[in-house]
């Protein structure tokens, strides 16, 4: 029997150690990853209130985000448990100039409280909790690490965007009977805990977490019934993006869900320490 590439972690959760090739390809390669970045590198500065505060990026994968506040200004502490991933995003940020405002620290979301426990005023948790056997407890770590008035850029991959896309293929009898997690255990790159907005909008009552806004990324390009091809064509389909992610009804079909997060009290100060 094959040992699978990736197995599960024992708290159920997918890491990526053998599989950094493949993530890159298929999460940030072609159009789709332009697309994510792009709107993301929009989106931030207006949805989180940047000073250049200490950043806690949980489950850092290639370091694309680190590298994006490193830039920045901001001093960041990049989480992962994967070495293998760890490793490339430490190559990348190099490249990028910026490794020396980035600290490395391999470790799973579940260890965070000991490893890093702050408190923080700046965490991002990017398309992680979709990978994690158990996401209402990771949001609740996250909470916990928190600062009073703390902020949280939150990405989760859609569950009903991934419904819809398999309807959109033509894949009926899954879509009828809600079969839409992956496993963990093979190649394929399909979340173990795709999540749905009313989830979220729940658990984060439930840990007294206030949601102060909310886009989608990536509501038209994953439906497409072939990638665009010119130049011309991107630039249109980005615009398109940019116009309705944050417009209803159209966010709530992208792919991505990206939320902001705060923990209700005093905001941190502007001249705060690193956090111990």
């Amino acid at each position: 029997m094959t040992t699978p590439a990736s197995p599960l972690s024992v708290h159920g959760d997918r890491h990526f150690d053998g599989l950094a090739d493949k993530f890159a390809a298929s999460l940030y390669g072609g159009v789709r990853g332009e697309l994510r970045l792009a709107l993301l590198d929009r989106l931030l500065p207006e949805m989180l209130d940047l000073r250049g505060q200490p950043l806690l990026d949980v489950g850092g994968g290639l370091g694309q985000l680190a590298a994006w506040f490193a830039g920045r200004g901001h001093p960041v502490t990049l989480a992962e448990p994967s070495a293998e991933m760890l490793e490339r995003a430490r190559e990348a940020l190099l490249e990028a100039s910026v490794e020396r405002e980035v600290t490395f620290l391999q470790a799973p979301l579940q260890a965070l409280p000991e490893r890093a426990a702050g408190p923080w005023s700046l965490i991002a948790c990017h398309a992680v909790l979709e990978w994690l056997g158990d996401p209402r407890g990771a949001l609740a770590t996250l909470a916990g690490l928190l600062a009073p008035g703390g902020q949280l850029s939150l990405m989760v991959f859609n569950r009903d965007a991934l419904r819809f896309s398999n309807v959109v293929k033509g894949n009926l009898e899954k879509a009828l009977d809600d079969r839409l997690e992956g496993k963990g255990l093979r190649r394929r790159l399909t979340p173990v805990s795709p999540l749905t907005h009313a989830q979220l909008m729940a658990w984060s009552e439930e840990l007294g977490l206030e949601v102060r806004s909310v886009a989608g990324v990536r509501v038209f390009h994953d439906y497409l019934r072939k990638p665009p091809e010119s130049d011309a064509d991107r630039q249109r389909l980005f615009e398109l993006e940019w116009r309705y992610c944050r417009v209803e009804p159209h966010w709530r079909l992208g792919r991505y869900l990206l939320y902001t997060l705060v923990r209700p009290g005093a905001s941190p100060s502007s001249t705060e320490e690193s956090p111990r």
